[in-house]
């Protein structure tokens, strides 16, 4: 270990010097308190280190020491279900140390080192393997399989692998490698987290990742290993949507990391996801679910790491060839941590005092999302989607964080505030928002579930953009000058917006929408326009169109339940085309 000593403290920012034989990122220990740090700069041999933990009370002579290696998490079975903080820290276990407030210096290991898993084996002894390979699994519990792999960098002839229960730090097989050394394997490895784990190939995403949100699985989709920006103001509801997806999104592990927001929305994970059942599995959402929690009042330095913990531990489930869903609430915040460490470092400050490289900085967390066959002889198919909120202050869409991530995401969901107010929720704007997924998606969707999918859906979107432009001409002249296929436009727009867009994420029916469901609902809406469009043209009257029946019964298909829908909504669509048919053999009869 090499170590040196303070010469001046800045709130999260350190400088020592004597630590010219450390090296950049290495993790050190600050003062007698053994605070942890990183080092971010060095010159000569005087160290910038930005500490993790609160410095109060830290002066000039104190020591600081050197660990020799960088930033990392452990990686192994325990993970899921835990709540740790932004470097790792299990908050429950420091929680039954120290109390419910965090201690400076306190150590804990992020993995139980004396709990005890059941390894089963899944290759036999003599058999060669290679970094990545499964060699065994643990049953993290009733629905995760932990997948056992040969660490990065071993690669030989394995000689020994016993089935039993072992701890994480207990050796399960030996490797001799070529160079004749032998080389234990255990339950856990560790990973630096500021470097991407590698990958055999990236693949381009193709399959969608159905979140049981309507505006999102239909208009704006994302696919399983894309990206995607939740920005919004304050109030418009960013945290309920990363709830949401984090819920049901169809992964079979999520990854949330909340970074910098309140603690109060921790906490509501904390509380909600233990009680909820994946619809899937019927298991609670804890048994597929990291938390990391970095919350506004913990240290500012560490919201910085807590975006990479995150990645890193999303990045060893995708290896195991996993679907994993990343949620990063908020990477405003994570880029505010940026700003204040570039500012101590007395770095150039870029536009509103970010510095130069956020948008790299960003672009290098993004693109460690994807859709990739892993390494080793076997490489399995695995995904990370990755799905950031941005917080611009006052909603203003032109600050530098949300322009920097509209460059590098390829799905934008647009909240808006004015339809917030107006109690639409999720108030994602379809008029700004985009996917640049939807071709693609549309196509496997057209396969998948119904050929007519893509033509409902631009349909549905025409309608809502013709409504925008309608609605200049009737805020000067007033609905009743309007014709009516215009009037019948603004009807259905309604319709689409209230009774298909709008989606209660507290209602026990609504919550949750499949895609079967989806496309019956917006299938029933369409019908009712195309119907009608066809019914005026034969001289139906406008109004008496517009109170049908069965337009209640339209509008309140989205809290029927999931195994009724085809029965249910078939009876209403019935129904629509009796009414309609109705209608225009009346009007023929007044005509005639």
């Amino acid at each position: 270990m090499n170590g040196g000593t303070i010469v001046k403290v800045s709130g999260p920012l350190v400088i020592a010097e004597g630590m010219r034989a450390a090296n950049m990122f290495d993790v050190v220990r600050v003062s007698e308190h053994n605070l942890i740090g990183e080092i971010l700069e060095i010159h000569g041999d005087r160290a910038s280190i930005q500490v993790y933990e609160e410095t109060a009370g830290l002066g000039p002579g104190e020591p600081v020491v050197s660990t020799g290696s960088p930033l990392s998490v452990e990686l192994g079975p325990g993970l899921i279900g835990q709540i740790f903080d932004g470097i790792q820290r299990p908050l429950t276990k420091i929680r039954e140390m120290a109390g419910s407030n965090i201690a400076r210096g306190i150590e804990a290991n992020a993995l139980d080192r004396t709990k005890k898993w059941k390894f089963e084996p899944t290759i036999e002894k003599g058999l060669r393997v290679s970094a990545g390979d499964i060699i065994g699994r643990v049953m993290e519990n009733s629905i995760i399989e932990h997948r056992i792999m040969v660490p990065y960098g071993i690669s030989g002839k394995l000689i020994e692998i016993i089935e039993g229960e072992f701890t994480v730090e207990e050796t399960v097989a030996k490797v001799r490698q070529d160079n004749g050394e032998i080389a234990d394997i255990t339950l856990m490895q560790k990973w630096p987290v500021r470097k991407g784990r590698p990958y055999n190939k990236k693949l381009s995403p193709e399959a969608p990742l159905v979140t049981g949100q309507r505006i999102i699985d239909t208009l704006f989709p994302i696919a399983k290993g894309g990206v995607a920006a939740v920005p919004g103001p304050f109030g418009s509801g960013k945290t309920v949507v990363q709830h949401q997806l984090a819920k049901w999104a169809d992964a079979e592990i999520v990854v949330y990391i909340g970074c910098g927001e309140r603690g109060n929305e921790m906490t509501d994970v904390l509380l909600e996801f233990p009680k909820l059942k994946d619809p899937t599995t019927g298991e609670s959402l804890m048994n597929r679910t990291v938390l990391i929690a970095n919350t506004s009042d913990m240290p500012v330095a560490a919201r910085e790491a807590s975006i990479y913990t995150g990645i890193t531990i999303a990045e060893y489930f995708r290896d195991m060839g996993y679907n994993v869903a990343l949620m990063a609430d908020s990477t405003s915040r994570w880029a505010e941590a940026l700003r204040e460490m570039s500012g101590r470092l007395e770095e150039m400050p870029g536009e509103e005092g970010y510095p130069a490289y956020l948008g790299s900085r960003l672009a290098q967390f993004y693109e460690r999302a994807g859709r990739v066959i892993s390494i080793g002889t076997n490489g399995r198919e695995g995904s990370i989607t990755a799905i950031g909120a941005v917080s611009p202050p006052g909603g203003d869409l032109s600050e530098p964080v949300t322009q920097a991530t509209m460059r590098i995401i390829k799905v934008f969901w647009g909240l808006d505030s004015a339809l917030a107010y107006r109690r639409h929720f999720p108030a994602i704007n379809w008029l700004n928002s985009y996917s640049l997924y939807l071709d693609m998606l549309d196509k496997w969707k057209s396969e998948n579930i119904s050929r007519d999918w893509e033509t409902l859906r631009a349909d549905a979107m025409r309608i809502l953009q013709e409504e925008a432009e309608l609605e200049e001409i009737v805020r000067l002249v007033g609905v009743d000058s309007l014709s009516p296929g215009d009037r019948l436009i603004l009807e259905q727009a309604k319709s689409i917006r209230e009774d298909y867009l709008h989606q209660n994420a507290f209602h026990d029916v609504d919550t949750y929408t499949s895609l079967n469901k989806q496309y019956k609902m917006l299938k029933l809406i369409m019908e009712f326009y195309y119907r009608g469009k066809k019914a005026l043209e034969n001289g139906v009257d406008i109004k008496d169109l517009f109170n049908l029946p069965v337009r209640e019964r339209i509008g309140r298909a989205k809290y029927v339940g999931e195994q009724n829908v085809n029965e249910t909504l078939g009876k209403i669509s019935e129904e629509l085309v009796s009414q309609i048919d109705a209608l225009a053999s009346k009007a023929g009869e007044q005509n005639a």
